[in-house]
């Protein structure tokens, strides 16, 4: 019997977001990994397209999705998570770190004083080496912060979901200059992921792949520890926070990170309906 689960990924073009489907093929028992909700931001417009290209891969393949997991509180999508959730009659999970994002994002929104920071919006918050049952496989938490404090990887035999903890080797690691983010315990939280062993498959979150090469949702971490731009082998830790110290401080924020956060930390929920009926998203000006 198999301790590795069978996997297929989809990648949303338009914000270079892998969205991963992983299942026992023993049970069927499914997990999705990090699903995006479809949004315009020129007219404020949701749509389900993408998930439901999900939906029908579950249904095709005769899937029983138990969880949808974030591997943390994304700035650039939106998750679809709450959608799927009610119709998969799945759950969601996410880090623990997710309260203090929460926290901080409910100044920053200036979110009304009954807003739950204690991440209660999601079913469950995971922490480091917890186990989550699929089916005859086990998932296996790691907590990976550094880029955020919520940052969760997720093992399932030699496969790893690795959220935004590393990129593909040419483009390096993730930014640690959101609220919680940290370079020393991203270079550490790494060390851990290369610890999973040279074999180890690493399924990425995003990609932003060459013109003219084609996405890729997995690497290596043996490709990595001989290739990573910003942390491969002989690199000191030293070395690699004052690279992203550096770089960090001229990145400019993401293209959704005001409207992805807001409904992020709801995990995937929109914010309450006004008086008129109509949901809003805030912009806060002259903050970020």
């Amino acid at each position: 019997m198999t301790s590795n689960p069978q996997i297929r990924s989809f990648y949303h073009e338009s914000t270079f977001t892998w969205t991963h489907v992983a299942w026992d093929p023993q049970t069927g028992s499914a997990v999705i990994i990090d699903p995006v909700l479809d949004y315009d931001p020129a007219s404020g417009r949701t749509s389900m397209e993408s998930s439901n290209i999900l939906l029908d891969f579950v249904a095709a393949e005769n899937l029983s999705v138990g969880w949808i997991l974030e591997t943390h509180a994304h700035a650039d999508h939106l998750t679809s998570a709450a959608r799927l959730k009610g119709r998969l009659n799945a759950s969601v999970a996410i880090g623990a770190g997710i309260r203090s994002v929460q926290a901080h994002f409910s100044k920053v929104f200036n979110l009304p004083a009954d807003f739950p920071t204690d991440g209660t919006q999601f079913d469950r918050l995971v922490d480091d080496e917890d186990r989550i049952a699929l089916g005859n496989l086990e998932l296996r938490v790691l907590h990976t912060p550094g880029h955020t404090d919520d940052s969760m990887t997720y093992v399932i035999g030699d496969c790893a979901f690795i959220g935004d903890t590393l990129f593909a080797p040419d483009y390096g690691t993730a930014r640690c200059d959101f609220p919680g983010g940290d370079a020393r315990r991203l270079y550490q939280s790494i060390q851990g992921i290369y610890a999973l062993g040279d074999q180890a498959k690493l399924f990425l979150c995003h990609d932003y792949p060459a013109e003219g090469s084609a996405a890729r949702p997995m690497t290596t971490v043996a490709e990595h520890k001989a290739g990573n731009v910003h942390i491969r082998e002989g690199i000191s830790e030293d070395e690699f926070v004052s690279m992203r110290d550096a770089r960090d401080a001229r990145l400019d924020m993401p293209a959704l990170i005001l409207p992805s956060i807001q409904v992020n930390i709801r995990a995937g929920q929109l914010p309450p309906a006004e008086s008129n009926g109509l949901v809003y998203l805030k912009i806060p000006i002259d903050v970020l």
